[in-house]
C-alpha cells in the first residue's frame, strides 16, 4: 500500500472512531460482571451466598447496581461468571434480570466455572475471561467491558466507552480520586498529564499522587474496557505465563502498560469532585455504606427517577407502624423501612430494615442493619448491629452496649460493629426451612 493510501486509510479510520454514536458503541460491546468472589472479610454474610448476592440498601443485591449501570447505560449484552456459593445469586439472576430479550440481542447470560479449557476453577480475574474466551468470540464484540459484582455506586458507562473509542486505548481503567493516605489499600494508577498509565502498584505504601493535586491518588476501581483483538492476545499470553497469578490487577494491567496504550478514566463529577463509589467488602465497610443512605441527602441517590435501580423483590404489604402509648409507640426516625416490616411499639433509629421485618414492642433498635425476616422481639436493645437474613432475637437481648460480652456470642469487628447471624443463635436454618432464601 503506497504512502498516500496509508494516510487516507488512517483518516478514513479516525473519521469513523470519532463518528461512531454512544448506541453504536454499546450495540458493539460485551460486558462481563466477575460475580464469582468468595468475600471471605464479609464473615458469616457470604457464609451460605456470593458477595454479589448479600444484600444491601433495603431491598436490593449488591450486584443489582453494576447491573442496573448497564441497563441504564444502553448495555443489554451482559455476561455474569460465577464460582462460589452461586445458588442464590442464580435464583436472583433468574427471578430479577431475564426480563430482556436475546431475540433482540439482549440478554444477562450466567456464565459458571465449568472447567471447560482446563480441570481448575476459575484462578483469577483474568483466568475467569480467558476460560469464556469462546463464548466471548461467538458474541463477537468490539470493545470488552470487565466490571466488578461487588461495588455499590452508579455510573454511565457509555460516557467512558466513550472515552475509551475516542482516545484510541487499548484499555481503560476506571478509576476514583482518594486521599492519599487511604491509597494504600487499592491497586494504584500513576499517569502523567494526558492521563496515560505509567505505572500500576498494587497496595503501595507510597502511592503516587495525581498531577496537580499532590494530596490525592487514583485508585482501581475495578473496571476496566478492552479493544476485544487485544484482549484476546493478552489474556492467552497471560495463560502460558506460569509466573502469573491471572488477575487483572496485578498480572494484566502491569504487563499491559509495558507495550499498549492504557488510559485512565476518573469517575469525577462535573465539577471534578469524586462521585460516590464504595467496596463493601468488609463487615466495617458494608455497614458504613448502608448508615450513610440514612442521611437526609445521601449521596448515592436510590430516588433518582433517572437513574433506577432495578432488583427482583417479593410482594409484601406497606410497612405498618402500630401503637401511639406513652413508651410504646412504633416510630422510625432517620431510617429505611421495607415492605412487610412491622413496628409494633418499638423505637428504630438510623437504621435499615430490610422486607419482612418485625421488631416488637418496647425494644429500641439504632444505628443497626436487619437483613430480610429479622424478628426482634419485646424489650431488646440493639446497637451498631448488622442482623443476618431469618434471625430470631429472643427476648430482653442486648448487643451492641458490652464489647466483651458481644465477642462471646458474636462477631464484633475492629470498629465495634456486631454482626449477628442464625448460626451464631444456634438457629438451624435447615430446620427453620430458611436456606433455600439466602
Amino acid at each position: 500500500m503506497s504512502e498516500e493510501l496509508k494516510s487516507d486509510h488512517l483518516k478514513l479510520k479516525k473519521y469513523y472512531v470519532e463518528t461512531k454514536t454512544a448506541t453504536e458503541v454499546a450495540r458493539k460491546t460485551l460486558v462481563l460482571v466477575l460475580a464469582g468472589g468468595e468475600g471471605s472479610r464479609l464473615m458469616g454474610l457470604t457464609k451460605w451466598r456470593a458477595k454479589p448476592a448479600v444484600p444491601f440498601g433495603g431491598k436490593y443485591r449488591i450486584i443489582d447496581f453494576a447491573l442496573s449501570n448497564c441497563i441504564n447505560s444502553g448495555l443489554r449484552r451482559i455476561g455474569v461468571l460465577t464460582q462460589y456459593k452461586s445458588h442464590s445469586l442464580l435464583r436472583h439472576l433468574q427471578r430479577g434480570w431475564s426480563f430482556l430479550r436475546a431475540e433482540i440481542g439482549e440478554f444477562v447470560e450466567v456464565l459458571p466455572a465449568q472447567q471447560r479449557r482446563t480441570k481448575e476453577w476459575y484462578l483469577g480475574t483474568a483466568d475467569a475471561l480467558y476460560q469464556n474466551i469462546d463464548i466471548m468470540h461467538r458474541h463477537s464484540p468490539d470493545y470488552v467491558m470487565v466490571l466488578g459484582g461487588d461495588h455499590i455506586y452508579t455510573m454511565d458507562y457509555s460516557k467512558m466507552m466513550m472515552a475509551h473509542v475516542n482516545s484510541g486505548a487499548d484499555v481503560t481503567v476506571g478509576c476514583i480520586e482518594v486521599p492519599k493516605e487511604e491509597a494504600t489499600g487499592f491497586g494504584v494508577m500513576s499517569v502523567d498529564n494526558e492521563l496515560h498509565v505509567t505505572e500500576f502498584t498494587e497496595k503501595p505504601e507510597e502511592p503516587d499522587t495525581i498531577p496537580g493535586k499532590p494530596d490525592k491518588s487514583l485508585a482501581s476501581m475495578g473496571i476496566y474496557v478492552f479493544s476485544t483483538h487485544f484482549l484476546y492476545s493478552a489474556l492467552i499470553a497471560d495463560s502460558e505465563d506460569e509466573n502469573s497469578s491471572h488477575d487483572f490487577g496485578k498480572d494484566i494491567i502491569p504487563n499491559s502498560i509495558l507495550y499498549a496504550k492504557v488510559v485512565a478514566y476518573p469517575f469525577i463529577d462535573s465539577d471534578g469532585s469524586p462521585r460516590y463509589w464504595r467496596d463493601v467488602g468488609t463487615v466495617d465497610s458494608f455497614w458504613k455504606a448502608n448508615m450513610e443512605l440514612c442521611a437526609v441527602e445521601p449521596e448515592l441517590n436510590l430516588y433518582n427517577r433517572d437513574w433506577p435501580v432495578w432488583t427482583y423483590q417479593t410482594q409484601h404489604p406497606p410497612a405498618k407502624f402500630i401503637f401511639d402509648d406513652d413508651g410504646r409507640r412504633g416510630q422510625a426516625i432517620d431510617s429505611m423501612v421495607s415492605g412487610g416490616c412491622i413496628i409494633s411499639g418499638a423505637l428504630v433509629k438510623r437504621s435499615v430494615l430490610f422486607f419482612a421485618t418485625r421488631v416488637e414492642s418496647f425494644s429500641v433498635v439504632k444505628d443497626s442493619v436487619l437483613l430480610p425476616k429479622v424478628t426482634v422481639s419485646k424489650n431488646c436493645r440493639i446497637s451498631n448491629a448488622i442482623i443476618d437474613k431469618g434471625t430470631f432475637i429472643a427476648e430482653g437481648t442486648v448487643i451492641g452496649e458490652d464489647p466483651e460480652e458481644d465477642a462471646r456470642r458474636f462477631h464484633v469487628t475492629p470498629e465495634g460493629i456486631v454482626l449477628v447471624t442464625p448460626d451464631m443463635l444456634g438457629q438451624n436454618l435447615f430446620i427453620a426451612g430458611e436456606l433455600h432464601e439466602k
